[in-house]
């Protein structure tokens, strides 16, 4: 009687019994399909995984690296706006500064601030709306520094603090919009414990995004 040899059959890669075998085809189709597939389904995990490692991965590690629970905030509103190029802003330019105290410097003159000293206060030129501000909470706040507080509003405030005073044993400072004519009720008796920390840098522009997705989403409230 003849016998029939059986044909083995070739193994398959992606079933080898190595190590990084299976593991490895598993992170590889993940990948693909996040990053090479341009499917809907791609896009939309992908916005829900960003979303996911921004609100409880960097920014929980960056709240911790600087100290506040608000490390990074958006400007919503022109109160801290000043005249110029935008530039011109954003690098410090003298010559901006000199043009917003033209429109402003009576104001902190009447309080005792001379221009002199005002010009080396940080972000001296302002910010604009939609800038990302980088917050720390380190250091003692000090006249001419911007800070953002709260102040009972939806949002926190982002002002300058334009005079420091001390009362039961606690600092309270009072603030200003560098592009407002005068003080809000609300910034003229800030204790310590309502300040969420100060400004260190801002980011010209980054946060029109997060202002462009939350109009959109009101529109449809």
């Amino acid at each position: 009687m003849k016998t029939k040899e059986l044909a083995r059959k070739p193994q398959n890669p992606s079933q080898s019994s190595g190590f990084w075998g299976p593991e490895k085809n598993i992170f590889s189709r993940t990948w693909n399909f996040l990053w090479k597939d341009e499917s809907i389904w791609s896009w939309l995990i992908s916005l829900v995984l960003a979303f996911i490692i921004v609100k409880f991965i960097f920014f929980p590690a960056l709240s911790l690296i600087l100290s506040t629970p608000l490390p990074l905030v958006v400007v919503e509103s022109e109160s801290m706006h000043h005249p110029g190029s935008f530039l011109g802003n954003v690098i410090g330019l003298e010559d901006n500064f000199q043009l917003w105290w033209s429109e402003k410097g009576e104001w902190y003159e009447s309080e005792g601030l001379k221009k002199e000293e005002v010009k080396f206060w940080p972000l001296k030129t302002g910010l604009e709306m939609g800038d990302i501000v980088v917050v720390s909470g380190y250091g003692s706040v000090k006249v001419g520094d911007v800070i953002i507080f709260e102040a009972g509003q939806k949002h926190p405030i982002i002002h300058r603090v334009v005079n420091i005073k001390e009362g039961n044993n606690e600092m309270y400072y009072e603030t200003k919009g560098d592009n407002n004519s005068g003080q809000l009720s609300v910034e003229k008796n800030i204790s310590n414990t309502k300040v969420i920390g100060k400004a260190l840098f801002r980011i010209p522009k980054l946060g029109w995004i997060k202002l462009a997705f939350v109009k959109i989403l009101q529109g449809f409230s």
